[in-house]
Order: structure tokens, then C-alpha cells, then sequence
């Protein structure tokens, strides 16, 4: 093959002669403080939210003890709404939209055979302000926690009837992990754009890749609906607008659609990651490529689309026009029809499969029988007089935990037995893998499909008794029974994790033979990645590898050099050198959190603490004396980057 030499902004000699030295790693702690590295950051996203992901489970499991009888008097009215609103709010805004940022950090530049993310430092302080936000939220246990339920609905989040801070905590956690969301998905989506291997068309962007791209347009246009709506909220709490006090002019109305306008995609955002990982999974395990490649992007695209004109679903029992109604009927019942394009050429990949039993495929298996019953439940309550009927009962309850549990938390773990190989070079247990397994799948169906016979026969949600006479009694109990069951699971899975990390099996480099490039580098991989740029000749870009496949020399690796290739065809563009680590992320996100914090308690936080936050900031833009020399050294050297043969 010949020699194809590619112009660049910054010319860079091709290296050659150069033995290929990655920067030093060491253990200190502060290097995970400072670091922009993303698979640091993807670790730290990842431990953080299953962290929160086992507190929203015990907030679960002690309202699961509460009603698992009637009359119990465990926890009162009070205690009962404030674990409702911590649990609520934990799972959603805590574990399930931000754990897709976890697993799109680590993962989205191995799979698209960059070396980091556009914008390191930027990566860093969504992650900050993540754990700024859970901590925000959390610190109100200490004066008094928000009891409105996670979505705060009118009259109920005013100060008549939530005074004191723990609601405007959950107005602070809100912000701060919007923000950290926003400038996650503005940084996923340029690093998709133009940090792709030579090669990497859109056509032959993995899956995976694709789901994170839909994830982060879908929370460029929801989070500011919702970053208004909590604003307006505030705003009325301390200054009297009005804007939901039909009193005063205002309308209760108004939060609820500002909140589902969000909320609805919001369910796609935390369901549509998950088929990323289906679709990166089942190839492997059936030994063939996906089938449907081309219907299954564009599901992804028109399931994007279609999933923002669904909010008003949630609001068939307002007094609303018929024909609006109609309309958003139609509309819930065809969101059905690209999932089910979906679930149909996944269902062809594995009847043309060899098929591998292993404990990631068990999980992808899970997924298909638990979110199609969500899926039916939703195409049930997407019919007015239906929803009229069991709205707000534990049916809704039933339907929302099949698709976010069954739909995402099945995924995620089918996720974590498949790269933990990638994390930490060790496996984890496949005999403990299908323990896990077979308890989760049992509890979770015998949490939570007995809902639905409990929503049918009258009990509605937020109630925290009920009197022997009603008959809830025993579907309780064996709900409880299976919350416990699911608390075990998730217990085993930690014992084999910890297990794992100290004596797992070695796992080498692709130890599933799997297709994509995340892959084709070590376990764990180096701190640059890539020795040396692959490209892509196909889908599968592992499985469709030539022998005389060329891959790009000229980025250094003693630098923290990265290629950028243009929007389009992912051609090589120019070089450029990235940010070094730094403190002042971590900095920024401590000013901003202390802040927020102040703020609750006197309005005088706000000019004081604004201070720091811009010590903050200057200091993170302040020039850098090491990058500029790297800068340098890299414009001295000369010559472009080339495509050589391997």
C-alpha cells in the first residue's frame, strides 16, 4: 500500500525511530483529584453512581418493610415521603441518567480509537459536579430533607408546604447535575464528531457510540426546559413570582409540563444507552454482526425524536382538550413501533447465532422479557380511559420499574460482566455471575409484577398504610419478600467484584473475541490509549481487520497528542495537544458546591461565595507553562502524521 501523506494544521514529524513511552502512572490519590484522563473519570463516574445507586436501594427496601403489612408502624407519614423523594431522586438524576456517562467516558473513545476526550478538563468537572450535586442533596439529611416526592409537583414544593431547605437542596441537586449532564453530552458530542479512527464513517460507528450520540442531543434540548423550571420554582419559593399559584395568576399546570416536557425523554435517555450495550453485546455472544444494522440507528434517531411530543401523557387526568389528548395517544402508542424494530432485529441476531451462555447474554435476556411487559403496561396507560383508571396507582409504579429497571438496570449489568475484563483485566466469576443473575430476575419480578395487581385493585401510590380490610396485604408481602431478594443479588455482585479485583481470573486483552476498538488495546488499557492510531475498514472493526490494515503513525505518545479527523468521512484534519491535569476542576466544583450550599440558609452566600468560584475559574484558565512547552516541542518537530501499513 502506498504511503498517503495527510496535511495538518500543526505539523508534526512522523515518529519512527522514537520508542513509544506512555506518561508515568503512579497511585497517589491526588492523581485521581487532578486527573482529566477519561478512564479515570469513567471509573469515578461509575463507583459514584452505584454507590448512590445502593443508597436509592436501602431508601427502597425500608418502604418495602413499611408496607410489607398492614398497620406497620415502622416509619410515619413524614419519614415515609422524605425516603420516597431521596429514593426517587436517586435513581433517576443520581444513578440512571449519569451512570451512561460512566460507561460512554471509559468506553467512547476506545470504541472510536481516540486517546481522550475533546475537552479533558471540561470531562473532569462534570464529574465533580455530579458528586457536588448528590452532596448538595444528601446534606439536607442534616437540617431538614425534601419530602415533595422526586418530581415536586405544586402546592406541595411551595414553602407552605415544604418550608425550610431541603426542597431548594433539591432544586441545587437539579441544577448541578444538569450542568454536569449538559457539558458531559456537549463533550461526548464532539468527541463523536471529530475524534473518529481514520475509516470510522457514520456507517460504521458502533452502536454503542451511536446510543451516547442520541443520549447527548437528547439531554442538549431537555435539560434546559428543566434548568427553567426549577429556576421559576425557586424563584417562587423566596421572591413571590407566582408562576404556579392560579391565585395569583399562575398555573400548577405549568411545572407539570415543564418537568414531563423533560421528563419524558428523559425516559429515553436513561432506556436508550441500554440498547447501545444490547447491541454491543449480542454480536459477540452469537458469534455473527447485528443484524439490521441501518433500521437500528435510525429506531435510535425517530425514537430520539418522537420521545419529545409524549410528556402530556402524563397528565391524561387534567382537565385537558380531547383532541390533545388524541393526539399524545397516538403518539405514546407509535413510540412502540422503532423499539419494536429494535427488539425484532436483535431477535434475528440471535436466531442466526451460535449462542455463548455466558452471564453478560443472561442479563441481555432478562432485558427482552422484563421491558416487554413495561412496553405492553405502556401501551395500556397510553390509553386515556385506561391511565384514568390506574393513574397514580401502584400499576403506574409496576409499569415505570419494568421500564427503567428492566429496560436500563438489566443492560447495566449485563454491561458490567462484559467490560469489567477492560476495567481491570481480571473476570469476574461466572458461577456467582448466574447467582446474580437468577436472584435479580426473581426479585425484581417478584417485586414488582404483583404491582400490577395492586394497582388494578384500587391501592394508590405515596401511601405509606393501609388497613387490614382493603386485602393489600399479602401482594405486599411478596413484593417486600422480593425486595429482599433483589438486595441479596446486588450484595453478591459487590462480593464478587471485590473478589475479582484481588484474585480474579486474567483475562488478556479480548478475552470474548469481541469486534469493536476498545478491544484492540490492552487490559486495562495504557494511559494513551493507542500506541500507535488504528483505522477502520468496516462495521466490526476488529472482525473485518486486514492483514495489510495500515494504521496512522506521527502522534506521539509521549505527548498527549490526539488526531482530530474531520465531521463527515472521519479523514485526519490536524494534531493537537492536549490540557495536563490539574486541581482546579475539582476547585471549581468545591466553590460552586459551597455556594449552592450557603445560599439555602442566607442570600449572602451568594456574592460571598462567588468569590472563590472566580479564584476558581481564573486559575483554571490560567496559562500553563508545561503545556506550552509541549505545544512547542510538537511545532518544532516537523512533519504530518501518515497511513502506513501495520
Amino acid at each position: 500500500m502506498s504511503v498517503t501523506t495527510v496535511q495538518t494544521a500543526r505539523p508534526v514529524p512522523q515518529v519512527t525511530t522514537r520508542a513509544v513511552t506512555a506518561p508515568r502512572q503512579t497511585k497517589r490519590w491526588i492523581d485521581w483529584v487532578t486527573t482529566t484522563d477519561h478512564k479515570k473519570i469513567g471509573i469515578m463516574y461509575l463507583v459514584t453512581t452505584f454507590v448512590f445507586f445502593m443508597l436509592g436501594g436501602i431508601e427502597a427496601l425500608l418502604m418495602r418493610l413499611q408496607l410489607a403489612e398492614p398497620g406497620n408502624t415502622l416509619l410515619s407519614g413524614e419519614r415515609f415521603n422524605e425516603l420516597l423523594t431521596l429514593h426517587g431522586t436517586t435513581m433517576v438524576f443520581l444513578f440512571l441518567v449519569p451512570v451512561w456517562a460512566g460507561f460512554a467516558n471509559y468506553f467512547v473513545p476506545l470504541m472510536i480509537g481516540a486517546r481522550d476526550m475533546a475537552f479533558p478538563r471540561l470531562n473532569a468537572l462534570s464529574y465533580w459536579l455530579l458528586l457536588a450535586g448528590g452532596i448538595v442533596f444528601y446534606a439536607s439529611l442534616f437540617w431538614n430533607p425534601p419530602e415533595a416526592g422526586w418530581v415536586s409537583f405544586l402546592p406541595l414544593a411551595n414553602q407552605n408546604f415544604s418550608p425550610g431547605g431541603g426542597e431548594d437542596a433539591w432544586i441545587y441537586l437539579i441544577h448541578l447535575t444538569g450542568i454536569s449532564s449538559l457539558l458531559g453530552a456537549i463533550n461526548f458530542y464532539a468527541t463523536i464528531a471529530n475524534m473518529r479512527a481514520r475509516g470510522m464513517s457514520w456507517g460504521r460507528l458502533p452502536l454503542f457510540v451511536w446510543t451516547i450520540l442520541t443520549y447527548s442531543v437528547l439531554l442538549i434540548f431537555a435539560l434546559p426546559v428543566i434548568a427553567a423550571g426549577v429556576t421559576m420554582l425557586l424563584t417562587e419559593r423566596h421572591f413571590g413570582t407566582h408562576f404556579f399559584d392560579p391565585a395569583q395568576g399562575g398555573s400548577v399546570l405549568l411545572w407539570e409540563h415543564l418537568f414531563w416536557f423533560f421528563g419524558h425523554p428523559e425516559v429515553y435517555i436513561i432506556f436508550i444507552p441500554a440498547t447501545g450495550i444490547v447491541s454491543s453485546i449480542l454480536p459477540v455472544f452469537c458469534r455473527r454482526k447485528v443484524f439490521g444494522y441501518t433500521a437500528l440507528v435510525l429506531s435510535l434517531v425517530s425514537t430520539g425524536f418522537i420521545g419529545f411530543g409524549l410528556w402530556l401523557h402524563h397528565m391524561f387526568a387534567t382537565n385537558l382538550p380531547k383532541v390533545g389528548q388524541s393526539f399524545f395517544t397516538a403518539a405514546s402508542m407509535m413510540i412502540a413501533i422503532p423499539t419494536g424494530v429494535q427488539i425484532f432485529c436483535w431477535i434475528a441476531t440471535l436466531w442466526g447465532g451460535r449462542l455463548r451462555f455466558k452471564t453478560p447474554l443472561l442479563f441481555v435476556l432478562g432485558f427482552f422479557l422484563n421491558f416487554i411487559i413495561g412496553g405492553l403496561s405502556g401501551v395500556m396507560v397510553a390509553s386515556v380511559s385506561l391511565d384514568q383508571q390506574v393513574h397514580d396507582t401502584f400499576f403506574v409504579v409496576a409499569h415505570l420499574h419494568y421500564v427503567l429497571i428492566g429496560g436500563a438496570v438489566f443492560p447495566l449489568f449485563a454491561g458490567f460482566y462484559y467490560w469489567f475484563p477492560k476495567f481491570t483485566g481480571r473476570m469476574l466469576s461466572e458461577g456467582l455471575g448466574r447467582w446474580v443473575f437468577a436472584l435479580f430476575m426473581i426479585g425484581f419480578n417478584l417485586t414488582f409484577f404483583p404491582m400490577h395487581q395492586l394497582g388494578l385493585k384500587g391501592m394508590p401510590r405515596r401511601v405509606y398504610t393501609y388497613l387490614p380490610e382493603m386485602g393489600w396485604g399479602g401482594l405486599n408481602l411478596l413484593s417486600s419478600i422480593g425486595g429482599l431478594i433483589i438486595a441479596v443479588s446486588v450484595l453478591l455482585f459487590v462480593i464478587d467484584v471485590f473478589r475479582s479485583l484481588r484474585a480474579g481470573e486474567l483475562a488478556g486483552d479480548n478475552p470474548w473475541e469481541a469486534d469493536t476498538l476498545e478491544w484492540a488495546t490492552s487490559s486495562p488499557p495504557p494511559a494513551y490509549n493507542f500506541a500507535r492510531l488504528p483505522t477502520v475498514a468496516g462495521r466490526a472493526a476488529l472482525w473485518d481487520r486486514r492483514e495489510d490494515q495500515p494504521i496512522i503513525k506521527g502522534v506521539r505518545s509521549d505527548l498527549r497528542e490526539m488526531l482530530v479527523t474531520n465531521v463527515l468521512d472521519a479523514e485526519p484534519d490536524h494534531k493537537t495537544v492536549l490540557p495536563s491535569p490539574t486541581i482546579w476542576p475539582f476547585l471549581s466544583a468545591v466553590a460552586v458546591t459551597g455556594l449552592f450550599i450557603g445560599s439555602i440558609f442566607t442570600p449572602w452566600a451568594v456574592p460571598v461565595g462567588a468569590i472563590p468560584v472566580a479564584i476558581a475559574l481564573v486559575g483554571w484558565f490560567w496559562p500553563n507553562r508545561q503545556e506550552h512547552e509541549e505545544e512547542l516541542s510538537a511545532e518544532r518537530d516537523g512533519r504530518p502524521p501518515q497511513e502506513v501499513e501495520a
